[in-house]
């Protein structure tokens, strides 16, 4: 332990002020060193964005409803009119909160800044750094939630404050939306607002989480619009076996047929489909990496069947999973007792779909893929209709100008995430989502022990979002 008072006995010569400012700076730990020469606005969306880490959102706990109404209190506090902020409560403890950054009132529909504000599960013990603190440490932001998804919510809140205390006036309304319970919970916010509060986030269109920046030796390498995402199914493949003493073995065993189904399963490919964001997503990759994976991307965009180009291009998973639908055994329970043959097996086989494919297609390839192993294979429900937003001139257009400005010679590339998003529910109702931040990662760890991103990126992305939305609700936008 340091002591200070002996420290500051010390002659106070510069030499001794400066060890004793160093000795303070070691006492304090590294997550005190925070950066000093932050803007007005930069310091705003780093304080919102350390209140809402520090309010505990997962699911075991709850807490969007607390959150929610803490951004609403700040809202009030600068001056938002009480009808254009709305706290909704979906659940105990579970809630929104959806602001209106009112416009001039031309005809132009609103635009729609959506991020959820509940976030997965964190253990203390299995993090080195507590999950619900709001930590800066060796130039990155540290806590549950910081990748996902609160970074955006914390940017879209000190956005709109921004814009309102310098007087700024859309030519359309702005709409923030942070939501409840997207990463799985049973009360999802946007689902609620589209059921029962539509007249809230009634909107042209849906700025999103899901795209975001690629970062490598921090080198801005591409600016990613996320346009489309697949579809969510789970399937069931069981087997069914009397069963019997473990002592006397049969052949028809229910664990030897799930396997057997199983491996079938996971040697197929399904076919490769490319759509309209897909296709801009390769044409514009191939460019950016160059080299054989640019020409196989090439020879992919050119037919569909080039085995040989799609069997190369797949061997990176994150393409192959945007070529097709893909699925994958997730989940396994089988047998009842050691000493007994397996009555029942059963498998969960998730899958990610295409867009524009149907789940009862893919239902008939898995059985095929099951070949002739005794197995029953089912949909678990259904798949929630998600179709590629369009990529008008509107929308990517002023993307594509806001990174040149921002990040010259960056490409910006339309892509289609392998996984989910709330956006789903906005483009089941028509309302078309781009996933888009100028939150540029190197390595993100959404969902990951000590969760961070880097602080840079993170003021970036800030500005970014800020110019974005400037630009998409001015008067020339139509």
């Amino acid at each position: 332990m340091i002591d200070m008072q002996a420290l500051l006995r010390l002659r106070r010569g510069p030499v001794s002020l400066l060890i004793c400012a160093l000795f303070v700076l070691v006492a304090n730990g590294p997550a005190a060193a925070q950066q000093t020469d932050l803007t007005e606005w930069q310091q705003l969306a780093r304080d919102v964005f350390e209140e809402l880490i520090e309010i505990n959102t997962s699911h075991s706990v709850g807490g969007t409803l607390e959150a929610s109404e803490a951004m609403a209190a700040r809202l009030l506090a600068e001056g938002f009119d009480a009808n254009d902020v709305s706290v909704t409560e979906v659940a105990p403890g579970e809630g929104n909160v959806v602001v209106r950054l009112r416009g001039s009132g031309s005809t132009l529909k609103p635009i729609l800044l959506l991020a959820h504000i509940d976030v997965v599960e964190a253990d203390p013990a299995d993090w080195t750094l507590p999950p619900f603190e709001f930590i800066e440490q060796d130039g990155e932001f540290f806590g549950r939630g910081i990748a996902d998804d609160k970074d955006e919510a914390a940017i879209y809140i000190a956005n709109l404050i921004r814009m309102k205390r310098e007087g700024f006036t859309p030519a359309r309304d702005i709409i923030v939306a942070l939501t409840a319970d997207e990463e799985g919970g049973p009360h999802n916010g946007v689902a609620w607002l589209l059921e029962n509060r539509k007249d809230l986030v009634d909107a042209a269109y849906v700025l999103n989480e899901g795209g975001g920046g690629t970062l490598h030796d921090g080198k801005h390498i591409s600016n990613n619009v996320q346009a489309s995402e697949k579809k969510y199914l789970n399937f069931t493949v069981e087997a069914t076996n009397p069963g019997g003493h473990s002592s006397v073995p049969r052949p028809d065993n229910a664990i030897y047929e799930l396997s057997k189904a199983l491996l079938g399963i996971g040697a197929y490919h399904h076919p490769v489909k490319l759509n309209e964001v897909t296709t801009a997503y390769f044409t514009r990759t191939a460019d950016l990496v160059g080299g054989e994976m640019g020409d196989m991307m090439r020879r992919v965009l050119a037919d569909q069947t080039d085995q040989e180009a799609i069997a190369f291009v797949a061997t990176e998973p994150g393409y192959n999973s945007r070529m097709r639908t893909s699925c994958v055994a997730t989940l396994l329970d089988g047998g009842h007792a050691p000493n007994a043959l397996p009555q029942r097996a059963t498998a969960n086989v998730n899958c990610r779909i295409l867009p524009d494919e149907d789940p009862a297609v893919v239902l008939q390839r898995l059985r095929a893929a099951a070949g002739d192993a005794e197995v029953t294979v089912e949909m678990d429900g259904g798949a929630t209709v998600s179709p590629p937003s369009p990529l008008t001139p509107e929308v990517l257009g002023t993307i594509e100008r806001v990174t040149e400005e921002m990040w010259p010679g960056v490409p910006v590339i339309p892509t289609m995430s392998t996984g989910a998003t709330d956006g789903l529910y906005f483009r089941n109702a028509g309302i078309p989502v781009y996933g888009v931040s100028g939150l540029f990662y190197d390595q993100p760890n959404a969902h990951g022990m000590n969760e961070h991103i880097p602080v840079k990126s993170f003021y970036e992305g800030q500005e970014f979002l800020y110019r974005l939305v400037k630009a998409l609700s001015s008067p020339n936008i139509s």
